[in-house]
């Protein structure tokens, strides 16, 4: 919890051909999500800007465009792969069905995990003016993506004015992940019930 009154808010948009939000019940031919999960926008912001006593929680996010669903098949060549597979060094034929077409708004809040020893520094308005900095320039530690890391966007940045939230979509997601590590990167696995997507607009809960 911030020890500010004021609250430091940032945003951004992002746009891209494909987009995969895994959902974990859908096993060996993983389904997506229709929107990015909390983790996914977390990722999405520190890509940006971090700083190791505050980070930006995700309070939500808006759908720009149809949701569309398409089947897409890779080919895997990593760890988990069958022994035989692995010992061939032969690849493994991963069929999903993934998001394309996909354009997010995507809000969040500067919070604090620890106070730093300097009190004359504000430092959740400092991350909150880094980002925005950063964001406006095409500043990143890495490239965001869209879920998967081959999935990259073809927009980032601030809102563009072209833009719209889709207030058609309706959809209430009986079981979403949440998060899978907690704030101090510890494995903590937690899922939302009954999320929904009201006109076009889902609010992350903590």
């Amino acid at each position: 919890m911030s020890t500010y009154n004021k609250s430091y808010k940032v945003n951004f948009e992002i746009a891209g051909p494909a987009a995969m939000f895994t959902r974990p019940d859908t096993g060996a031919a993983p389904v997506s999500y229709p929107v990015p999960t909390y983790s996914a926008a977390k990722g999405m912001f520190e890509s940006i800007a971090r700083l190791n006593s505050a980070y930006i929680r995700p309070t939500e996010v808006e759908v720009c465009s149809p949701i569309k669903f398409q089947r897409y098949t890779t080919n895997y060549g990593g760890p988990l792969r069958k022994d035989n597979q692995m010992k061939g060094d032969t690849s493994y034929q991963l069929i999903a069905t993934i998001l394309i077409d996909v354009c997010f708004r995507i809000y969040g809040e500067v919070e604090e995990l620890y106070k730093p020893l300097d009190v004359k520094t504000n430092h959740l308005h400092h991350l909150q003016e880094m980002f925005q900095w950063r964001l406006e320039r095409g500043k990143c530690y890495y490239m965001p993506c869209l879920g998967w890391k081959e999935f990259t966007p073809s927009y980032f940045g601030p809102f563009r004015e072209e833009t719209k939230v889709d207030e058609s979509i309706q959809i209430t997601i009986p079981s979403m992940l949440f998060s899978v590590f907690n704030n101090e990167g510890k494995y903590n696995p937690v899922f939302k019930q009954n999320v929904e997507i009201i006109a076009g607009r889902l609010k992350y809960a903590e």
